[in-house]
Protein backbone atom coordinates (compact mmCIF):
# COMPACT_ATOMS: atom_id res chain seq x y z
CA UNK A 1 0.00 0.00 0.00
CA UNK A 2 2.77 2.29 1.04
CA UNK A 3 4.69 1.65 -2.20
CA UNK A 4 1.76 2.74 -4.35
CA UNK A 5 0.97 5.97 -2.42
CA UNK A 6 5.15 6.67 -3.04
CA UNK A 7 4.57 5.84 -6.65
CA UNK A 8 0.56 7.89 -7.08
CA UNK A 9 2.79 11.02 -5.40
CA UNK A 10 5.53 10.60 -7.78
CA UNK A 11 3.68 10.20 -10.92
CA UNK A 12 1.58 13.46 -9.72
CA UNK A 13 4.87 15.51 -9.56
CA UNK A 14 5.74 14.50 -12.62
CA UNK A 15 2.86 15.54 -14.00
CA UNK A 16 2.70 18.79 -12.88
CA UNK A 17 6.29 19.50 -13.75
CA UNK A 18 5.87 20.63 -17.37
CA UNK A 19 2.13 22.12 -16.45
CA UNK A 20 4.42 24.72 -14.01
CA UNK A 21 6.75 25.16 -16.76
CA UNK A 22 4.35 26.64 -19.11
CA UNK A 23 2.36 28.66 -16.65
CA UNK A 24 5.70 30.29 -16.00
CA UNK A 25 6.31 30.70 -19.05
CA UNK A 26 2.74 31.97 -19.75
CA UNK A 27 2.76 34.45 -16.82
CA UNK A 28 6.20 36.45 -17.94
CA UNK A 29 4.90 35.96 -21.50
CA UNK A 30 1.78 38.05 -20.17
CA UNK A 31 4.09 40.53 -17.18
CA UNK A 32 6.06 41.40 -20.72
CA UNK A 33 2.96 41.99 -23.16
CA UNK A 34 1.16 44.06 -20.56
CA UNK A 35 4.83 45.63 -19.81
CA UNK A 36 4.26 46.57 -23.90
CA UNK A 37 0.60 48.02 -23.52
CA UNK A 38 1.17 49.95 -20.48
CA UNK A 39 -0.59 53.58 -20.68
CA UNK A 40 -2.85 52.06 -23.50
CA UNK A 41 -6.26 50.78 -23.58
CA UNK A 42 -7.91 48.33 -25.13
CA UNK A 43 -10.17 48.87 -28.19
CA UNK A 44 -12.78 46.94 -30.52
CA UNK A 45 -11.51 43.92 -31.83
CA UNK A 46 -11.34 43.96 -35.61
CA UNK A 47 -11.47 40.94 -38.08
CA UNK A 48 -8.01 42.71 -40.69
CA UNK A 49 -5.44 45.05 -40.03
CA UNK A 50 -3.37 46.66 -43.60
CA UNK A 51 -0.33 44.56 -44.33
CA UNK A 52 1.42 47.75 -45.53
CA UNK A 53 0.61 49.67 -42.06
CA UNK A 54 2.68 47.04 -40.30
CA UNK A 55 5.87 48.33 -39.03
CA UNK A 56 6.93 45.29 -36.19
CA UNK A 57 5.88 42.02 -34.79
CA UNK A 58 6.82 40.91 -31.61
CA UNK A 59 6.00 37.26 -30.67
CA UNK A 60 5.38 36.64 -26.93
CA UNK A 61 6.00 32.77 -25.73
CA UNK A 62 2.79 30.78 -26.17
CA UNK A 63 0.46 33.85 -25.19
CA UNK A 64 0.55 36.30 -28.25
CA UNK A 65 2.03 38.40 -31.13
CA UNK A 66 2.35 41.85 -31.16
CA UNK A 67 1.45 44.46 -34.29
CA UNK A 68 3.11 47.38 -34.63
CA UNK A 69 1.98 50.00 -37.01
CA UNK A 70 3.82 52.71 -39.09
CA UNK A 71 1.28 55.00 -37.38
CA UNK A 72 2.26 53.80 -33.95
CA UNK A 73 -0.88 52.05 -32.88
CA UNK A 74 -0.58 48.70 -31.33
CA UNK A 75 -2.94 45.07 -32.09
CA UNK A 76 -2.59 42.49 -30.42
CA UNK A 77 -3.80 38.97 -31.90
CA UNK A 78 -3.55 35.87 -29.48
CA UNK A 79 -4.00 32.90 -32.42
CA UNK A 80 -7.38 30.59 -32.04
CA UNK A 81 -4.99 28.09 -32.40
CA UNK A 82 -1.09 26.54 -32.55
CA UNK A 83 -0.43 28.92 -29.40
CA UNK A 84 2.33 25.97 -28.51
CA UNK A 85 4.33 26.83 -31.75
CA UNK A 86 4.76 30.42 -31.03
CA UNK A 87 8.21 31.10 -29.56
CA UNK A 88 9.62 34.66 -29.82
CA UNK A 89 13.59 33.46 -31.37
CA UNK A 90 11.01 32.48 -34.58
CA UNK A 91 10.25 34.56 -37.57
CA UNK A 92 6.38 34.63 -38.70
CA UNK A 93 5.89 34.57 -42.42
CA UNK A 94 2.42 34.77 -43.90
CA UNK A 95 1.55 34.68 -47.38
CA UNK A 96 -1.43 36.63 -48.64
CA UNK A 97 -3.22 37.15 -51.57
CA UNK A 98 -5.00 40.37 -50.48
CA UNK A 99 -3.50 43.79 -49.16
CA UNK A 100 -4.35 42.70 -45.25
CA UNK A 101 -3.47 40.10 -42.35
CA UNK A 102 -7.12 38.68 -40.99
CA UNK A 103 -8.33 36.94 -38.37
CA UNK A 104 -8.72 33.90 -40.95
CA UNK A 105 -5.56 33.50 -41.93
CA UNK A 106 -2.49 31.14 -41.06
CA UNK A 107 0.54 32.31 -40.31
CA UNK A 108 3.95 30.09 -40.60
CA UNK A 109 6.79 29.82 -37.61
CA UNK A 110 10.66 29.47 -38.59
CA UNK A 111 12.80 29.56 -36.47
CA UNK A 112 15.71 32.22 -37.17
CA UNK A 113 19.08 30.45 -36.86
CA UNK A 114 18.23 27.01 -38.85
CA UNK A 115 15.57 28.49 -40.90
CA UNK A 116 13.34 25.30 -40.87
CA UNK A 117 10.00 25.75 -40.16
CA UNK A 118 8.75 25.27 -36.16
CA UNK A 119 5.19 25.56 -36.33
CA UNK A 120 2.19 27.85 -37.28
CA UNK A 121 -1.15 29.82 -35.91
CA UNK A 122 -4.22 30.21 -36.85
CA UNK A 123 -4.86 34.08 -36.10
CA UNK A 124 -7.79 35.29 -34.18
CA UNK A 125 -9.05 39.00 -34.10
CA UNK A 126 -7.08 42.16 -33.84
CA UNK A 127 -7.43 43.85 -30.33
CA UNK A 128 -6.28 47.90 -30.80
CA UNK A 129 -4.43 49.09 -27.98
CA UNK A 130 -4.54 53.40 -27.84
CA UNK A 131 -2.66 55.38 -25.76
CA UNK A 132 -5.06 56.57 -22.73
CA UNK A 133 -6.20 59.85 -22.59
CA UNK A 134 -4.23 61.63 -19.60
CA UNK A 135 -6.55 62.61 -16.80
CA UNK A 136 -6.40 66.02 -16.21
Amino acid sequence: MRSNSILLAGLLLASTGPATAATTTNARAEASLEKALAGRVAGKPQDCIALHDIDSTEIFDNTAILYRTIGGALYVNRPRSGLASLNSDDILVTENTTPELCSIDTVKLFDRTSRIPSGFVFLGPFVPYAKSPVAK
